[in-house]
């Protein structure tokens, strides 16, 4: 009868070779294990893709929410700057100009329209590269640990930029502070992380690109899962999936920034205060009387408008302010939250005219506007010397042939060619010209 040999359970050796095989189940569970992510659709050459129109993309976000600052003139006056530690992350200001007349509603609209269309593929990039930010060990040299940092606050300045971002266009303030010193900041932020991550992974991207197409093993690749599920969509297939969506995004809310058929689609865009109607002052309104406290008392027949500088403090009357030589302008407006008018034809008295009977005939340095409003940001709003100057910019007293109507400025506004809309400042009370 020949020996056999049986496992015993109880033997010293059976029991740690149980135990071992029991812990690598365990740990082939937790998500720093290689074959936990299974998806095939994931790869380099997927990544690098999206990486590089998110190259693209976020360039031209951070550049156009650069433009968008510098058109506040936050280095004006305070009333203008709500990031008063800037420092030299201001070093790029400059005279924002009035010509043309559409640059900002333009600069603002791709910042905004550009950032809804990037949020699939964002998705889609932070989904393809989930199994590095849980790769073990965490760092394996210097260069490994700069990268891991780097990605850290990639993601975590992506998430930031882009969730404060999509609720300020939709006018849902739910984050703590300001929206202006938390997105400026945080811009920089993310863009010096993106910038990093770029330098180290954009030239393997476009190498990987070139080396064959989107199925094409790579060697290394450390997002391909070495035990794949099998295949229900194609890498070609999910990005157009992440196409398809950013597609659907963007029909649902370019049409907010920039006319055409489009804008009875643009569901997805803020529509701020309840559509005004139709007639001529029938156009989008962002805040209203009633929002920022403006009643009836404050412009009614004792309204008087204050005009300071040199020449002493003038008042006129709204019926006074009619009988000066008045000008029409074709302007939109334009805001940071996402939204445009088209062109409406205002009519009033050049800002350029009110500076000269100030005492400023050959032009004024600036101009600081006050509002009646009692409540909300930019009550008080500073302009340039070229703004003050350009003839198209009014202290507007009607539109579209019209009164203004309450809720557009009544009994006076601010229109500026190429200005943010905040800075065309409704219900005006005080015009002061000179040094600010």
């Amino acid at each position: 009868m020949g020996d056999s040999h049986q496992e015993n359970p109880h033997h010293p050796a059976t029991g740690l070779r149980a135990v071992s095989g029991r812990a690598t189940t365990v740990l082939e569970r937790f998500p720093s294990a290689p074959g936990f992510w299974r998806s095939p659709v994931r790869g380099v050459r997927f990544t690098a893709v999206l990486g590089l129109v998110l190259l693209v993309g976020i360039t031209l976000l951070f550049v156009t929410g650069l433009l968008s600052y510098a058109a506040y003139n936050p280095d004006l006056n305070p009333v203008n700057d709500k990031t008063p530690d800037k420092g030299l992350l201001g070093l790029y200001l400059f005279d924002w100009p009035t010509r043309p007349h559409w640059l900002y509603r333009l600069t603002q609209g791709l910042h905004v329209t550009v950032g809804i269309v990037l949020v699939p593929v964002l998705l889609a990039k932070l989904w393809s590269v989930v199994p590095r930010l849980f790769a073990l060990p965490p760092a394996r040299s210097v260069g490994h640990a700069l990268e891991r940092l780097s990605l850290l606050l990639l993601v975590g300045g992506a998430l930031f930029q882009f969730v404060t971002g999509l609720l300020n266009i939709q006018l849902e303030y739910l984050f703590p502070g300001s929206f202006y010193p938390l997105h400026f900041y945080g811009a920089w932020v993310f863009f010096a992380a993106f910038l990093a991550h770029a330098v180290l992974r954009a030239p393997q991207a476009v190498r990987v690109l070139r080396s064959g197409g989107l199925n094409g093993a790579v060697r290394g690749d450390t997002l391909e899962s070495p035990t794949p599920a099998a295949p229900t969509l194609s890498r070609r297939g999910a990005l157009a999936m992440v196409g398809a969506g950013s597609l659907v995004l963007l029909i649902t809310s370019a049409g907010r920034s920039f006319d055409g058929p489009l804008r009875r689609l643009a569901v997805l865009t803020p529509h701020g205060a309840a559509e005004p109607g139709s007639g001529p002052n029938g156009f989008q309104i962002n805040k209203t009387a009633a929002s920022v406290g403006v009643t009836a008392a404050d412009t009614g027949a004792d309204w008087l408008l204050t005009v300071s500088g040199p020449a002493g403090d003038l008042r006129f009357t709204r019926g006074q302010l009619l009988a000066m030589e008045q000008h029409s302008a074709a302007l939109p407006i334009a805001c940071v939250e996402g939204w445009s008018t088209s062109d409406q034809w205002w009519r009033g008295v050049r800002l350029k005219d009110l500076a000269a009977l100030a005492g400023y005939p050959d032009g004024a340095p600036g101009l600081l506007v006050e509002s009646v409003q009692r409540r909300g940001s930019f009550r008080r709003a500073a302009l340039r010397d070229n703004q003050v100057a350009d003839p198209r910019a009014l202290l507007a007293l009607g539109v579209n042939g019209e009164a203004l109507s309450p809720d557009h400025g009544y009994p006076a506004r601010i229109i500026v060619p190429a200005a943010p809309g905040v800075l065309n400042t409704k219900w005006v009370s005080r015009l002061t010209f000179g040094e600010l």
